[in-house]
């Protein structure tokens, strides 16, 4: 379900891929302290890790083809104790959004090649560790999409389903499962009639809220799905 994006009971899926892969990494990058009025005689790694993160947006816009897009954002940067010391080290985490399996098995060795470079330009060394969060493309399968669209409009009416016009750079683990297994995710509406769902909190946020009405038409479909998958001559 989803408090935000759509109308409160819509469905909504696509054919092909619907939710980004995923991949953390954090970096390291290690230089040598030393107190603030003395920069030459210590290797701060501080700049160079602020370098990598511009290097890292640009590189995005550089080696990936803007239709096959790919969001890198760093959420977390770590370093020193005082205004007046330099540190010896400098850490920063981000994630990677990528759309299709080919720019997913490339992004992690870009992302190295940038840090590494910038780190030895500085006379520091970095390490990149991709240890966090890690999920392949979700990509639906396009039998299950028509058959979970038919199966919405047959039982619910025309006007519940909505075909999701392009993918979503949320990621998700029932990616794994859509490896391994031709399916559809589905995602359901359920933004309380009083909000707005294309400025409503998004379903991580805070004040994230769900109307809990909706999930007796997700019930209704599931099993509808689920009756038509095992008897092939019912419906689609």
């Amino acid at each position: 379900v989803s408090s935000t994006l759509i109308p409160r009971g819509l469905f909504m899926t696509r054919t092909g891929t619907i939710m980004a892969a995923a991949d953390s990494v954090t970096v390291t990058v290690r230089g040598a302290g030393g107190h603030g009025s003395l920069p030459h005689r210590a290797k701060d790694p501080v700049p160079a890790a602020c370098e990598m993160v511009l290097a890292l947006q640009t590189m995005i816009t550089r080696r990936f083809d803007v239709f096959d897009p790919v969001v890198l954002t760093v959420g977390a940067f770590h370093a020193g104790t005082a205004e007046n010391i330099i540190p010896g080290e400098a850490v920063f985490g981000a994630t990677l959004r990528s759309f299709s399996p080919a720019t997913h098995a490339v992004i992690k060795d870009e992302v190295a090649a940038v840090v590494r470079g910038v780190a030895s330009a500085h006379g520091l060394t970095a390490d990149i560790s991709f240890d966090g969060m890690s999920y392949p493309v979700t990509v639906n399968n396009a039998d299950a999409v028509r058959h979970v669209s038919s199966t919405v409009r047959e039982v619910l009416g025309e006007e519940r389903y909505f075909e999701q016009p392009q993918p979503i750079a949320g990621a998700e683990d029932f990616s794994l499962i859509l490896d391994e297994v031709p399916g559809a995710m589905v995602i359901l509406g359920a933004c309380p009639p009083n909000r707005d769902p294309k400025s409503a909190p998004a379903n991580h946020a805070a004040d994230a809220t769900f109307d809990d009405a909706v999930l007796t038409d997700g019930a209704t479909v599931y099993s509808e799905l689920a009756m038509r998958h095992l008897t092939p001559n019912k419906g689609d």
